[in-house]
């Protein structure tokens, strides 16, 4: 029988079943379970959405209460690891690979067992720990870098208020806090990206959540995945004012650059999370949403002049940059952020994984020198 040959990366090859949502690209639409996922970031907190990956429904009013009250009861952490904190900091340049550290501590100070032995009710109880304690750990390895103490989280506010209180030491307004909670939501999942596909890998070998988890982020710090929304901001900066956009879009397509931001694997349409981004950049207001606005028109009208047929629009990353910006936080913790919320998709995605018996072991296929030869003598 001849070995079938997938296609480079693995594009359209399905590896897997899931309940936990789907990405139709030709359609500019992808769920979370049966949900919109643009709905539920328009009308729904960001414990709804993690209770809809969790227990696979979403909350009743008295259940959001419990379930915010559990998670909320599940960020501090271990004080031998807060005593870490800042020579981990100081011990990487980068803030991601600093939180692959720090949740590798959490995972062996909390004795996480494999997957293979631990029944669903344990891997669960560690997904969720995981889960609560990234963005804290995300505050904590910021403050550190800088020299300052960790901030404590609070228990009386949700997941998208605390991280912001946590990173300066002010409670945020509303309107900061729900911007921040919408995009969360819309970064939870996202169908089976490299960083999610690397976290199933790992789970399916029958290791610990916590190895799961290290590995996704490390697939997440690659900027074609998760390092893209500051590279995203960087290009406003270097385009510099809106006159100028037109003339830097054709000489850096024409110099073959790629620009941060637009184009995405999947979709062939506008990125859906990038449309309600920009509507939340919207009511934010200021000048960088005029000015986001106006270089998203011209780069894509250059972008379909010079790559006719590509359907190259602004992905999650544009739009996430301007809204992260907006709101205060440095562009060293876009990436981290992104990270905070998409534990959960990775939590959930192990859960899931761990169900399964099979090992994810495929193939490659040999184009080296014909073997055997003989192995020849030392000169």
């Amino acid at each position: 029988m001849q070995d079938l040959v997938a296609p480079p990366g693995l594009k359209g090859v399905i590896v897997a079943d899931t309940a936990l949502g789907d990405v139709r690209g030709r359609e500019g639409f992808y769920h979370y379970r049966q949900y919109s996922a643009p709905d539920l970031a328009r009308s729904r907190t960001f414990e709804d959405v993690w209770h809809l990956f969790l227990e696979g429904t979403l909350p009743t009013l008295p259940e959001r209460d419990r379930f915010t009250r559990a998670t909320a009861a599940l960020r501090p952490l271990p004080p031998t690891l807060i005593d870490l904190l800042p020579a981990i900091a100081r011990s990487h340049a980068v803030p991601l690979a600093a939180l692959r550290t720090a949740l590798s501590q959490l995972a062996a100070l909390e004795d996480m067992p494999p997957v293979y032995d631990a029944d669903e009710a344990t891997i669960r109880a560690n997904a969720l720990r995981v889960s609560a304690a990234v963005p804290v750990l995300v505050a904590a390895l910021h403050r550190s870098a800088a020299g300052k103490p960790p901030i404590a989280p609070r228990p009386d506010l949700p997941t998208a208020a605390n991280y912001l209180y946590m990173i300066d030491g002010t409670e945020p307004d509303p309107e900061r806090a729900r911007a921040i909670e919408q995009y969360l939501i819309l970064t939870i999942d996202h169908g089976f990206n490299a960083s999610t596909f690397t976290a199933r890998v790992v789970a399916s070998t029958g290791a610990d959540l916590g190895s799961a988890i290290v590995a996704a982020l490390g697939s997440l710090s690659g900027p074609l995945h998760g390092g893209a929304p500051s590279r995203a901001l960087d290009t406003l900066d270097a385009i510099g004012t809106p006159e100028r956009t037109e003339e830097w879009v054709r000489e850096a397509v024409g110099s073959g650059e790629r620009i941060m931001g637009f184009g995405h694997a999947v979709y062939r349409t506008a990125d859906p999370r990038s449309v309600l981004l920009h509507e939340v950049a919207e009511s934010l207001g200021g000048p960088l949403v005029a000015f986001a606005g106006q270089v998203e028109v011209t780069v894509e009208k250059v972008l379909a002049e010079m790559k006719p047929g590509r359907e190259l629009h602004t992905n999650v990353e544009f739009w996430a940059g301007v809204v992260m910006e907006l709101c205060g936080l440095p562009r060293s913790l876009f990436t981290p952020t992104f990270a905070a919320s998409r534990v959960i998709g990775w939590c959930a995605q192990v859960m899931e994984q761990a169900r399964e018996s099979a090992i994810i072991r495929p193939s490659a296929r040999y184009v080296g020198p014909p073997a055997p030869e003989p192995v020849p003598d030392a000169a």
